[in-house]
């Protein structure tokens, strides 16, 4: 379900039409975030961390309601929910695109997700995704502890959709860490509202 926000009382209106017009109304993020609880709480329940913490991050961008916002036009979309579009790395090194329906039970998003990863990791090609705007393009970059990221986009194809990234974990005295890079249109949110996100998936992370 779907419904559009009433621009006249949106407090950003001004914001909404002044980086809607630009070219690269794109802003990144990179912040590292502490793993230690997740992992362990992954490893200790036999499960993959990849789809963990892919729940804890879909399931925070839910919760804040920026990140459901999507452009149609000159009006804003407000998705009652969003769902997860992940790059899925495959064994000879190339990736699928893949689509996650989230579910806030998280067992029953762990059974949909875990047979869609084994979808795209036995095909060939990018498999394009069968989804709306109303998700989050997730790709993971585990082999690398970057500490800044870029994306090829097509400028020329207007989109909204937020991208979110995660890297190499590594270990130090007892703690993980992991990179992680949010880009979102600032048409629709500020670095206030990629705060919010980030707050929230490292509570959810450390629960």
């Amino acid at each position: 379900m779907k419904h559009y926000l009433d621009l006249e009382r949106w407090e950003r209106k001004d914001q909404f039409f002044f980086f809607k017009q630009f070219d690269e109304p794109f802003f990144g993020i990179t912040v590292d975030v502490d793993v230690t609880k997740a992992y362990a709480n992954a490893k200790a329940q036999g499960i993959s961390f990849f789809l963990y913490y892919l729940y804890q991050s879909l399931k925070a961008a839910n919760a804040v309601e920026h990140f459901r916002y999507r452009i149609d036009g000159d009006q804003v979309i407000v998705y009652d929910t969003v769902h997860a579009s992940p790059t899925i790395n495959r064994p000879d090194g190339t990736f699928g695109f893949s689509y996650i329906d989230y579910h806030p039970d998280f067992p029953t998003f762990l059974e949909a997700a875990s047979k869609e990863v084994a979808r795209v990791q036995a095909s060939t090609g990018l498999v394009p995704a069968n989804s709306n705007e109303n998700v989050i393009h997730y790709s993971s970059i585990p082999w690398i502890k970057f500490t800044s990221l870029s994306h090829a986009r097509s400028f020329s194809f207007k989109e909204s959709i937020p991208k979110i990234s995660f890297g190499k974990m590594t270990e130090e005295n007892g703690k993980r860490t992991m990179p992680m890079s949010v880009h979102a249109h600032h048409a629709l949110m500020d670095g206030y509202h990629a705060s919010q996100y980030i707050d929230l998936f490292q509570d959810y992370l450390n629960a």
